[in-house]
């Protein structure tokens, strides 16, 4: 609120003193707003209680009993599709808000409910044999649906989680680089695939517009996976076939910093030329290692390379967050 303005009306006198008193005091006690904080504490809500009731089952389970223990999962999770269903707008192919503020949790808690209850079963009675797929395959489909029906983008990120567990790939932030083994070029061609499988689901969704707003989730979890697989063909290729890894890198780079452009993405901008620049500096790296004799020399220009490179990098990220603002 500006109060220099009030002030100068109020010594014109275009208003009275009292009522600029009104204004400094509505001013002072101007309320905020703690809707991201609530939202926070909510999933966080939803995942801890999700959580401890595995861990209490898993305690309990001598007591308690296997089929109670579905019939409760079964009974929760049925409740809450039920209420999702009674109260979800009517759909559309444009983004629809949530009915209430505890739609949102009651939904991811009915998914997070069906994943249990679906591995569960597969764990005690291995209802689907060896064939593991199914276990992944079934929730997958539900989970899509559930997020295309209801409008959930914590819901999609479930789907496309299943999705690339489906595949062999774990797309989770704490599991992406830990619990896949990117020396293995069926896993690297698996994460490439799973990569343009996403962004084109996020192209179809913007060009179509149909659930437009699904776009950036689908380009986040693309973009980082067909990256890191690319990396990791870099590593893992002998030789000098890394450069080709590496043109493919750089190729890709370009398509996305293209389209990051074009979307006035700072986040997108700033991943890309984070993967490029590792591609870049893994390639003279390795082309030093198999080329320079002198120990003492390369290491010499390894050290002027990175530090002559990052800053490089710092300055050309300001100039294109400059451009942006500008655009």
């Amino acid at each position: 609120m500006d109060h220099k303005l009030f002030e100068q009306l109020q010594k014109e006198g275009i208003i009275s003193a009292e009522s600029a008193e009104k204004v400094r005091v509505i001013s002072a006690n101007r309320l905020f707003s703690v809707h991201w904080e609530l939202k926070t504490i909510l999933y966080l809500g939803v995942l801890l209680l999700s959580g401890g009731l595995g861990i209490l089952v898993y305690k309990n389970i001598d007591t308690i009993g296997h089929q109670a223990i579905l019939a409760a999962i079964a009974l929760g999770c049925m409740g809450c599709f039920y209420y999702a269903y009674r109260h979800k707008l009517p759909f559309s192919r444009e983004k629809v808000p949530a009915p209430n503020t505890l739609f949102d949790y009651i939904l991811l808690l009915g998914c997070l409910l069906l994943i249990t209850f679906i591995t569960y079963l597969q764990v005690q009675y291995t209802v689907f044999g060896t064939r593991y797929g199914m276990a992944t395959f079934i929730p997958m489909i539900v989970l899509f649906c559930t997020a295309y029906y209801f409008d959930h983008l914590g819901v999609l990120s479930m789907a496309i989680t299943n999705l690339a567990a489906w595949m062999g790939v774990s797309v989770t932030p704490l599991h992406l680089l830990s619990q896949n083994d990117f020396s293995s070029f069926p896993l690297i061609y698996s994460g490439m695939l799973l990569g343009v499988l996403l962004i084109a689901a996020a192209w179809l969704s913007d060009h179509k517009h149909f659930k437009a707003h699904f776009a950036f989730t689908y380009s986040n979890f693309g973009v980082h996976v067909f990256m890191i697989a690319t990396l990791a063909a870099m590593i893992a290729t002998l030789r000098y076939g890394y450069a080709l890894w590496f043109l493919l890198l750089a190729g890709a780079g370009a398509f996305f910093m293209q389209q990051a452009m074009k979307k006035q993405s700072f986040y997108f901008v700033f991943i890309v030329t984070l993967y490029v620049y590792i591609g870049l500096s893994l390639l003279i790296v390795r082309w030093m290692s198999e080329v320079v004799d002198d120990t003492i020399g390369a290491l010499f220009a390894g050290f002027l390379y990175f530090v002559t490179s990052g800053i490089s990098f710092i300055v050309l990220l300001v100039k294109m967050n400059k451009k942006l603002k500008k655009a």
